[in-house]
């Protein structure tokens, strides 16, 4: 970075309030805690987005994984003919006005409670407790969850939640209770053999064992918070040597962390590279812009296309390529850089974290990425 670039960037920093100094770590320090934010604008990426609208533009997938008292995991037995008689996880599609964590409770219990009686219910975001009492007087089983373990998505038109959760009653499905949910549920200690419809749920297992045994993030569930657009807030950092730290922000309408909309055509956290890419455009190429994790996410889903969005949380580094090259392409040695590269658009500004218990979360986060996994499988 050149003089009159640090000068400059200096200069910038200088214009910041201290009131939005502190309004602004406040903001970050609540996502840091799992709590969220309202989302009062989209910064980028809005022209190329649309409302997320279950069944139409979005489907989003719960999955539970759920252990008893021996870490043997509760499995499913599939009953839809293209995968007759196969074993999985319960887990399926969220439907037009649940929450996440609702669609996880009525997975569970259509896929694994025991029918004793035919009464039909109808489901509505408002009467959940009533639902979940009516399951126990079926006799099925209610489960709560405990957190997310993962999210998996393949961009913003298919996202799946996998959740850590526990049994808080009911009885097993046996297979005289067939229906076309399921054949019937059962405790799998992961040694017998098994026909499963998938490999992918070893993963997911193995991941929500390990979490019992030493949970490496905290506490994350999904926060009733609207959103009409499936976005990403990013909490972009820089990092050097000394371990000083910087977060990226925009300067108006009032001092914040940037959001950008998923767009279709890439994994939901590409929304962080269009934010760089527009800050910064002769740097991006010079740096990886990683995605590290989700602090919090947000969703509500009540209202069938208004808020059907989900707002994700993230922790974000931009990281220098070690592997510099110079205009012939040859390869130079890497020099740390002691400053974040320059902010380019005016729209933007790089401030740096002052408050000490705030930079030592912050840079405990970076490192040890101890935050909740989110993984494209593009």
């Amino acid at each position: 970075m050149s003089g009159n670039q640090l000068c400059c960037q200096r200069h910038e920093e200088m214009e910041v309030t201290e009131e939005g100094r502190r309004q602004v770590e406040e903001q970050v320090e609540q996502l840091l805690a799992g709590q969220g934010s309202e989302v009062s604008g989209c910064d980028v990426g809005l022209d190329q987005s649309k409302p997320a609208t279950l069944r139409k533009n979005v489907t989003y997938i719960v999955c539970g994984v759920i252990f008893n008292d021996k870490e043997e995991v509760l499995m499913v037995q599939e009953a839809k003919q293209d995968c007759y008689k196969l074993w999985y996880l319960p887990a399926g599609r969220v439907e037009v006005g649940e929450s996440l964590g609702e669609a996880l409770r009525r997975e569970v219990r259509q896929h694994t409670h025991t029918r004793t009686h035919t009464h039909t219910h109808t489901h509505t975001h408002t009467c959940v407790e009533a639902v979940c009492l009516q399951v126990k007087e079926e006799a099925g089983f209610d489960c709560e969850p405990i957190t997310l373990l993962l999210i998996q998505e393949q961009g913003p038109q298919w996202i799946r939640f996998i959740f850590l959760a526990r049994v808080t009653g009911g009885n097993i499905k046996s297979l005289p209770a067939a229906d076309q949910e399921s054949l019937q549920a059962s405790w799998w200690d992961r040694q017998s053999v098994l026909p499963l419809r998938g490999r992918d749920i070893l993963r997911l297992i193995d991941c929500g064992l390990k979490y019992r045994q030493d949970p490496w993030h905290p506490v994350t569930l999904p926060v009733d918070l609207s959103c009409r657009h499936v976005l990403q807030r990013l909490v972009l950092v820089f990092t050097n040597s000394d371990e000083q730290i910087w977060i990226l922000l925009l300067k108006a309408p009032g001092l914040h962390l940037p959001t950008a909309a998923a767009v279709k055509t890439h994994a939901v956290t590409w929304a962080a590279n269009m934010v760089v890419q527009e800050a910064m455009p002769s740097a991006y190429h010079d740096h990886d812009v990683n995605t590290l994790g989700v602090f919090s996410l947000q969703h509500n889903g009540r209202q069938h296309g208004k808020t059907d969005g989900v707002c994700f949380n993230t922790l974000v580094a931009l990281v220098p390529d070690r592997v510099q090259r110079n205009e012939d392409g040859e390869k130079v040695a890497f020099i740390p850089a002691g400053q974040p590269p320059p902010v380019e658009n005016p729209r933007y500004v790089w401030l740096e974290v002052r408050k000490p218990t705030l930079r030592e979360k912050l840079l405990e986060k970076t490192k040890n990425t101890s935050i909740l996994p989110l993984h494209s499988l593009y």
